[in-house]
């Protein structure tokens, strides 16, 4: 379709959002950009973009920073592997690239985190080179105009998308072109609903014409999700309080929490108490239950953590029963360490 990208162009500069990433051909701030705004939205994103760019400037600055300072920084964002995969190309950049962003685009696709779509992006923002961006924005677009009803998810879906795309852009323009794309599937052709009536492409959409919008693009895998029970032990002695760093591949790697039983089901609060692993955890201490929470759902990609946070004063220092892999801190100071945002919320009831 000759008129596809003319048409997107023309519909991007009088309806595009005026976004900081947008502003620039830095590569780094728009691979930082790229990287918080995956499965994130643009205004959850934004506060976190500021921020990483304010404390981290150059990519110079993210390669030397603390590893717990970033990880702090992206707490509340999710998706965690991210923050570690950012934290690490970082350093790759600074130490083999001489903290020169790389240019090519083979260069960009090695980076740890960096996939087609983000090196796609990367290349043809802030280099201008002719690599189609396809993400959920874009799947949806070519689907529903070209009225591609092969599954997104599945092998041979890709590789069309991918084909059409690279296809379809705008050579000398391919940033541009690239960008339009994009913001035109996350405003004017949403997932749910979209207003075809003012859709400049709508007469030339097969989904519009056939009555399928609602029905593009197709996915052919359903994501299983797995059920997880978490009793929290919130140990206190004379304002200490223990936490602990789940360094183990899981999810929340890198981040803090405090010392838990997991339970492959819901037990009621005698069950907990008679278990092994509750008598194993405190051997002879002597201790008094001050609180138990209701049992709160946390929902994750591809998991339901339902999580209850039992509050226990301890009459000795908690240094002398538990584990050398639990820190014991100042409760006060309990701020300073990143948590997943399940434990952020209990600590927020808590003020």
């Amino acid at each position: 379709m000759k008129h596809f990208s003319p048409k997107i162009i023309t519909w991007y500069n009088q309806n595009k959002r005026d976004l900081p990433w947008r502003n620039t051909k830095d590569a780094y701030l728009i691979w930082l950009s790229e990287i918080i705004l995956q499965q994130t939205r643009v205004d959850q994103g934004m506060a976190y973009y500021l921020k990483f760019a304010g404390h981290f400037p150059k990519v110079k600055d993210l390669a030397l920073a603390d590893n717990d300072k970033v990880m702090k920084l992206w707490q509340g964002l999710g998706y965690y592997s991210r923050a570690r995969n950012l934290h690490t190309t970082a350093k790759t950049i600074h130490t083999l690239y001489k903290g020169k962003f790389p240019i090519a685009y083979e260069d960009i696709l090695s980076l740890k985190g960096v996939g087609e779509y983000t090196a796609a992006a990367i290349a043809s923002f802030a280099y201008n080179k002719p690599h189609a961006v396809v993400d959920g924005n874009v799947y949806r677009v070519l689907s529903r105009i070209f009225g591609i009803e092969t599954p997104i998810d599945s092998s041979s879906g890709k590789k069309e998308f991918y084909k059409l795309a690279n296809e379809l852009i705008d050579k000398k323009n391919p940033g541009l072109h690239n960008q339009a794309v994009m913001e035109f599937g996350a405003m004017q052709c949403k997932p749910v609903n979209p207003d075809c009536s003012v859709c400049p492409l709508s007469i030339h959409c097969y989904a519009f014409a056939k009555k399928k919008v609602s029905n593009l693009p197709i996915k052919e895998k359903k994501t299983k999700v797995r059920n997880r029970y978490f009793n929290y032990m919130v140990f206190r002695h004379k304002g200490t309080i223990a936490i602990h760093k789940r360094t183990a591949k899981d999810i929340w790697i890198n981040l803090h929490d405090f010392p838990l039983i997991e339970t492959t089901k819901e037990l009621s609060e005698e069950q907990l108490l008679k278990s092994s692993e509750w008598k194993k955890m405190f051997g002879k201490v002597k201790y008094s239950i001050k609180s138990i929470s209701n049992p709160c759902k946390h929902i994750l990609s591809h998991q339901k953590i339902y999580a209850r946070f039992i509050e226990i004063d301890c009459k000795e220092s908690l240094k002398t029963f538990l584990s050398k892999d639990i820190l014991v801190i100042k409760e006060k100071n309990i701020q300073e360490y990143a948590v997943p945002r399940l434990v952020d919320l209990y600590l927020e009831k808590r003020k």
